[in-house]
């Protein structure tokens, strides 16, 4: 993990007993961050920024988060991100519909077991292949679980347009449907998915999946149990990925089918940590805001310029053509994703 990640960490937690004065040294930036999520934008942003940049940036991210561990730490190539996510979405939703006293959090933990299961299944083939053959066994079982939740209309309550509608969002008598609601029960998760995957990384199954990740017959030499570690690492990102699916489903589009979750969304969430940053949780998170924030500005900005003489069509395909071209350009720069550019800015100078 990059030293930026390391500075960055959520680590406002209590040292262990017996730890040095220094251990017990607020981090600034995770308070400041947290009071900014909790203490701020649900009293000074407005709908439109709930609903349309705030929500769907926090669940990319999420999202992100889960398939930078497989990917990023664990080394596991994946484009089944989105069949995943869609588990965890139809299983919160079944779970709801069938046990209406269960509480919101549970049944999203629950969608997030389910995801976890099919992931397991997921990984099987990657003890026998590895990159690019891996790639395309996840990219099959993407295409699958989307036929089965088309094709069986069990999942969706035997809907006839085939979807699933978010239940009434509540926890403890307290409704939380509105705009604000959602956002919190979106924050709340998004920091304490982050905050487990912070000390998942540095702790030995994460220090093994890197080790996996680099050399996967050298960490075998040295006693790291292969086939456990790689299933483990399939089965923490599809957890997260699950409940980033449920989150999606429920608090940021409200109804969504099989095709939520497509090819589409797969390879959208491959991109975010590819552009942010492999093996880096802000990575993930700075990944989301250039996918989900940079066509907005662009728009905003062709909009202002062009609006008045140029199609609208043609300047949707401009704005593709100059989005891509920045990808291009940003990797070419820099390969290790923007993390890398951020680190470099955060970096103190040297003195002179």
């Amino acid at each position: 993990m990059s030293s930026f990640d390391q500075s960055d960490a959520i680590s406002v937690v209590a040292a262990p007993a017996g730890a040095t004065p220094a251990a017990w040294r607020p981090n600034w930036k995770a308070i400041g961050v947290l009071l900014a999520a909790f203490g701020v934008l649900p009293f000074v942003a407005n709908d439109y920024w709930l609903n349309a940049m705030l929500i769907p940036f926090l669940v990319l991210a999420l999202a992100g988060l889960g398939l930078n561990l497989l990917t990023g730490f664990a080394g596991q190539a994946s484009l089944g991100a989105g069949a995943l996510m869609s588990v965890g979405a139809f299983a919160s939703y079944n779970f709801l519909l069938r046990l209406p006293a269960l509480p919101l959090p549970l049944s999203l933990a629950l969608g997030g077991v389910a995801a976890a299961a099919v992931g397991l299944v997921f990984g099987l083939p990657s003890l026998r292949i590895k990159g690019f053959y891996l790639l395309a066994s996840t990219l099959g079982a993407q295409f699958f679980v989307e036929w089965a939740f088309t094709k069986y209309e069990w999942f969706s309550n035997y809907a006839s347009s085939g979807s699933i509608s978010a239940p009434h969002l509540a926890l403890f008598g307290r409704d939380l449907s509105s705009p604000v609601g959602r956002y919190l029960i979106t924050v709340s998760t998004v920091v304490a998915l982050t905050w487990i995957s912070l000390n998942l990384v540095r702790s030995q199954a994460g220090l093994a999946w890197t080790a996996i990740r680099d050399m996967d017959t050298a960490a075998a030499v040295i006693g790291i149990p292969v086939v456990r570690t790689k299933l483990t690492a399939f089965v923490v990102s599809s957890f997260i990925l699950g409940i980033a699916g449920a989150l999606w489903a429920f608090a940021y589009l409200g109804t969504a089918d099989a095709h939520s979750f497509g090819i589409d969304r797969s390879f959208q969430i491959l991109f975010i940590i590819i552009i942010g940053g492999l093996g880096s949780i802000a990575g993930s998170y700075i990944g989301a805001a250039f996918i989900l924030v940079l066509p907005i500005l662009l728009d905003r900005a062709m909009l202002g310029v062009f609006g008045s003489v140029i199609d609208t069509g043609l300047l949707e395909n401009l704005q593709k053509i100059i989005f891509g071209s920045l990808i291009i350009f940003l990797l070419i720069r820099e390969p290790r994703g923007l993390t890398a550019y951020v680190t470099r800015l955060l970096r103190p100078r040297p003195a002179r």
